[in-house]
């Protein structure tokens, strides 16, 4: 009995440690096919982090981010300029210019020749060269009659305005002195959505001031602000003052110019802040330090977005493109065979996002330039070459416009084009089309975007040309309640707008 016990516990011995050898295999098998996976409990394990996961060593923001920000601050500075302003007559009262209260009390209450009254405006700058070059906006300097420098040690210096291009809100300012701090000018095209970055000036005129925030958008444009626009945008605070300033990344570069906010009439920072990048302020700045001024490429069309309305329209079934509204004679696009319902969709090879981004595209290149267009004509991309012209100082840069949306023409009256309508609306002789002469706020013409105002030309629905009050009731019999295509002319240039039934 006790032998046949003996047995029994040696084989269960035996079974026990058998099955230890499989679960150690099993197990073993399991953690390599296991591997790259989260596992749960095991503190003591080393987990390896993949190289420069961060820009810096988070060791050197022990105590927040001044490693970053106290080296840059010294560069940053304050402006301050002044203007003379002339009040206009009108706004004096009417009482003081009575002859007999002259006659008793001259001009000493404002009632003789207005005075002109001294303006005074605070902005920032940014020191790019030691010896004292300084970028800032062009609206902090716009007009000024003086500009006076402060830096960070308190030092004043009367500042020379060696250039401006108010096409990007650029300005360069000039002051003698030598063995000043700058920032590194850094590379903006590598910012993404996210980063940290740094905005330093002078907001209110309180002194120097630094806020953080991320870079919450880059490229941003078609916001009316300026001629040419790729902000980056950003939630660190942007208030009046900081304008001219710089904005920083992580490492202390120069990436942007601080220049504008969205305030919706506060006035003050709600988080949506602009800034000039980086990419954009130094070529404008490099020409003005050369040149003095800012020369452009110039391809003399009038170009807008193509719209889901649009691109129906026209049946064109890619996304993105600029398509042309008008195209200026004797100039390099008319030169080349571009035409009118042309969409430019391809720059020297790259896609063509939207119109802004070939503006500034075209705008960055210099005259002389030959550029590889290619132009989504009758259904088929064919390609152009064009050799860029010289952007004419009075003209704007290849006309940018509003793309166009709305409903039907209901509320829309229109007139014949008269020679005598033709010379006050300022248009080239034998141009054709019929005069919009009223529009009614509430009809959908009027809510499109670009709306349709009182002095517009038609000159085109649906493809067909307008040429009288005639042409314009016949085009609109067929229309019935299908989407219209219109060409309008709207002070001098043309565009085209998709009016939707309501």
């Amino acid at each position: 009995m006790e032998s046949s016990s003996i047995k029994i516990r040696r084989w269960i011995a035996t079974v026990v440690v058998l099955a230890a050898f499989a679960g150690g295999a099993l197990l073993s098998q399991g953690f390599r096919n296991w591997a790259d996976h989260t596992v749960f409990g095991s503190p003591r394990e080393p987990i390896a982090i993949a190289q420069n996961a961060l820009p810096v060593s988070l060791g050197n923001f022990a105590n927040g981010f001044s490693a970053v920000i106290k080296p840059a601050l010294p560069a940053v500075v304050n402006i301050r300029t002044s203007k003379m302003v002339k009040p206009q007559a009108n706004q004096m009262s009417p009482f003081f210019n009575d002859p007999m209260f002259r006659q008793f009390f001259g001009d000493q209450f404002g009632g003789g020749k207005p005075h002109a009254e001294r303006e005074q405006a605070l902005g920032s700058g940014v020191i790019v060269t030691s010896d004292g070059t300084i970028l800032t906006n062009n609206h902090v300097i716009d007009g000024a009659s003086d500009i006076k420098v402060q830096l960070a040690d308190k030092r004043e210096f009367q500042a020379k305005l060696v250039g401006a291009d108010p096409k990007t809100d650029v300005a360069v300012l000039k002051i003698q002195a030598k063995d000043l701090p700058t920032l590194p000018l850094g590379d903006s095209r590598q910012l993404n959505v996210g980063d940290l970055i740094f905005a330093i000036g002078d907001p209110f005129g309180i002194g120097e001031t630094a806020t953080m925030g991320i870079v919450s958008a880059t490229g941003r444009g078609q916001l009316g602000i300026e001629d040419y626009e790729n902000f980056i945008q950003t939630d660190a605070a942007i208030n009046p003052g900081n304008s001219g300033g710089a904005m920083i990344d992580i490492h202390g570069n120069l990436v942007g110019i601080n220049t504008a906010i969205l305030s919706h009439g506060s006035g003050g920072n709600e988080g949506v802040g602009f800034a000039i990048p980086m990419s954009m302020a130094k070529p404008v700045m490099d020409q003005i330090l050369a040149h003095g001024k800012v020369v452009r490429g110039y391809l003399g069309v009038h170009i807008q977005d193509v719209t889901p309305e649009i691109a129906k329209a026209f049946n064109f079934a890619q996304g993105g493109g600029a398509l042309i509204g008008d195209v200026s004679p004797d100039t390099p696009a008319s030169k080349a065979g571009l035409k009118q319902g042309d969409v430019i969709v391809k720059l020297n090879g790259e896609t063509v996002s939207d119109y802004t981004a070939l503006r500034l595209s075209i705008s960055e290149m210099s005259p002389g330039t030959t550029v590889k267009l290619g132009v989504w004509r009758d259904g088929k991309i064919q390609d152009f070459n064009v050799t860029l012209g010289e952007l004419p100082e009075k003209t704007v840069a290849d006309n940018e416009t509003q793309e166009g949306s709305g409903g039907g023409l209901e509320g829309v009256e229109v007139q014949e084009l008269t020679p005598d309508i033709a010379q006050q609306l300022n248009v080239p002789a034998g141009t054709h089309g019929v005069v919009v002469t009223s529009v009614d706020p509430s009809s959908p013409a009027a809510a499109a975007q670009p709306p349709l105002n009182r002095g517009d030309l038609i000159q085109e629905i649906n493809h067909k040309p307008i040429r009288s009050v005639s042409d314009y009731k016949q085009a609109m019999a067929g229309v019935g309640k299908q989407p219209i295509l219109l060409l309008i002319n709207h002070g001098g240039y043309t565009q085209y707008s998709v009016i939707e039934p309501q």
